[in-house]
């Protein structure tokens, strides 16, 4: 979800604004996308390079973050949406880890849509937190090297239990995958839109996915 930024200073307004925008925006994706035939949604809200912007604008992230795990708990239960989030939490105000547990456990029941967000997430953090999961395990004797399988890593990474991307869509005209999914992403179909995040509207990502559905994925084979 890139472009909020961007958005608000078009506009003469503070990059907060389109944070705030942004956040509106993804209510209307999330509302639409079990119509659109979508079943497991993932958006990146907060990737690990982005402490290094200013202390206002990080502060000002994380209280929208705790803004909108309040206000749309009753909504998200109520519509069916089991929220998830990925990403390591150390570094998270208490709080917020906490709002973040709670709609976790609140939505666990829910199946209409699985709505995974990525905070404080970098993929290359991810493999590495796994790979030290598992050399800690190898070291505690409670894992045999040998008998460690790609699909037992990948259910170190934060996302075990998920299933791989179909389509990654970046938004706001920059060609870059940013640290997102890289393990998970590896045979996913991209699609990159110069629309910034918060113009990015439920049409967009239907016409999207229509154009995806007309994609023949190989996965390394040979096509028909």
């Amino acid at each position: 979800m890139d472009g909020n930024g961007r958005w608000a200073t078009n506009r003469g307004w503070p990059r907060l604004v389109g944070h705030r925008r942004g956040a509106e925006r993804v209510r209307e994706i999330v509302k639409a996308a079990p119509d659109l035939g979508i079943k497991w949604l993932t958006l990146y809200a907060f990737s690990t390079e982005n402490w290094k912007r200013s202390t206002e604008e990080v502060l000002g992230l994380m209280a929208i973050f705790a803004r909108y795990i309040e206000r749309e708990a009753d909504r998200l239960a109520k519509a069916g949406v089991r929220m998830r989030f990925i990403g390591e939490r150390g570094r998270l105000d208490p709080k917020l880890q906490r709002l973040m547990a709670g709609i976790e456990a609140r939505t666990a029941g829910c199946d209409r849509l699985n709505l995974t967000v990525a905070v404080n997430y970098g993929g290359r953090d991810e493999i590495f937190r796994a790979a030290r999961r598992v050399a800690d395990e190898v070291a505690a004797g409670l894992l045999d090297p040998a008998h460690l399988t790609e699909a037992a890593f990948a259910e170190r990474l934060d996302t075990g239990g998920l299933p791989d991307p179909d389509l990654v869509i970046r938004t706001s005209g920059e060609t870059r995958t940013s640290n997102f999914l890289p393990w998970q992403a590896a045979y996913a179909e991209y699609e990159f839109t110069g629309t910034l995040w918060p113009d990015f509207t439920p049409d967009e990502l239907a016409g999207i996915i229509q154009r995806f559905s007309n994609r023949e994925r190989r996965f390394g084979g040979v096509g028909v």
